[in-house]
């Protein structure tokens, strides 16, 4: 009977031995229709708790779920925020102000009327902006105990400028939570990453050439990022998502003050900054700014880099970066 004991023991030990080995694993797949890829080094894949995370995002700060708490908003029902919502929105206010409301996430409007949106409309007529104008602006909305409270009922919130980025920090902390060292998080071209890869370096991550692909088949790199320690990383470009009509590309980005498609000399902007969130706000308020606003942001927003790709008068594709972007570069 003790022999028997001894044996149980020894097999439950080396089943346990196997089962809390570490190694790099790989989860992908599409959810809600935005690709993710994720790689960590754990004992297990972890693909029901990232999941698990996914789901209680979109129930916060995802305007297609008609449920989620910020779709309730919009319809101007009585609805307590959660943690994460109040947390994008502070994000958001913060970015707003320093930009001087080039961010702004009361611009749905503006980006449903252009076909962006949770709400299709493409309609984008000069009367029909300027019937916006006057409900549109994130000094409109405030939170109160933490209840959203709206200077105009026709208000609405969309938080897309940062989802992404905001989800990738959401799967980083459940990782940091479980003491992960390694991972890299890219969720919708959006990349949050700590530690080494499998090989023991730094991720390397490409910054692709801003070419008019709406399926993102033709890609080809204009510049490869090495990120080391902790770090998140976002790219913001209208070659991808835009709406072509009578011959001309409207992009996605807005600019919340004239209700139009920013036309700015910007035709991709990548930021790095400690958070996916806070990286995601700012590309997109860069493609809003434009070249020379967004290098005056900089100057007063030391917790941001900048890699911006735009294009000379004679349409040639040329690069521009921050002074401490260069620790990021991989020479080619």
């Amino acid at each position: 009977m003790k022999t028997r004991i001894i044996y149980w023991v020894l097999a439950s030990c080396i089943l346990c031995s196997c089962h809390d080995q570490m190694q790099y694993y790989e989860v992908t797949g599409t959810d809600l229709y935005t690709p993710y890829h994720i790689k960590l080094e754990y004992n297990e894949p972890l693909d029901s708790a990232i999941e698990k995370e996914f789901h209680q995002c979109y129930h916060s700060i995802n305007p297609f779920d008609s449920l989620s708490i910020i779709s309730m908003i919009n319809r101007n029902e009585d609805m307590h925020t959660d943690s994460l919502f109040r947390a994008v929105f502070n994000k958001a206010i913060e970015v707003g102000n320093k930009t001087d409301g080039m961010l702004d996430v009361t611009c749905a409007p503006f980006i449903n009327l252009w076909g962006f949106g949770f709400k299709k409309m493409n309609n984008p007529t000069p009367e029909a902006i300027d019937s916006i104008r006057s409900f549109v602006g994130f000094h409109k909305v405030k939170i109160e105990n933490d209840i959203v409270v709206k200077e105009d009922p026709r208000t609405l919130l969309n938080f897309s400028a940062l989802g992404d980025g905001t989800m990738c920090d959401v799967v980083a902390n459940l990782f940091e939570k479980k003491g992960i060292k390694n991972y890299m998080i890219e969720i919708g071209g959006e990349i949050m990453a700590k530690g080494v890869n499998p090989k023991g370096d730094c991720w390397h991550v490409g910054i692709v050439k801003p070419t008019y692909d709406s399926l993102g088949v033709h890609q080809e790199l204009q510049q490869v990022v090495r990120l080391c320690g902790k770090k998140g990383l976002a790219t913001s470009g209208n070659y991808r998502n835009y709406h072509e009509k009578n011959g001309v590309k409207y992009g996605h980005t807005i600019n919340p003050k004239t209700g139009y498609p920013a036309q700015q000399d910007i035709l991709s902007a990548t930021i790095i900054a400690d958070n996916c969130m806070t990286a995601d706000a700012y590309a997109t308020a860069f493609m809003a700014m434009g070249r020379e606003k967004a290098k005056l942001l900089k100057k007063k927003t030391p917790g941001i880099e900048y890699f911006i790709i735009y294009a000379d008068k004679k349409g040639k594709f040329c690069t521009e970066y921050s002074k401490g972007f260069t620790q990021y570069l991989v020479e080619k």
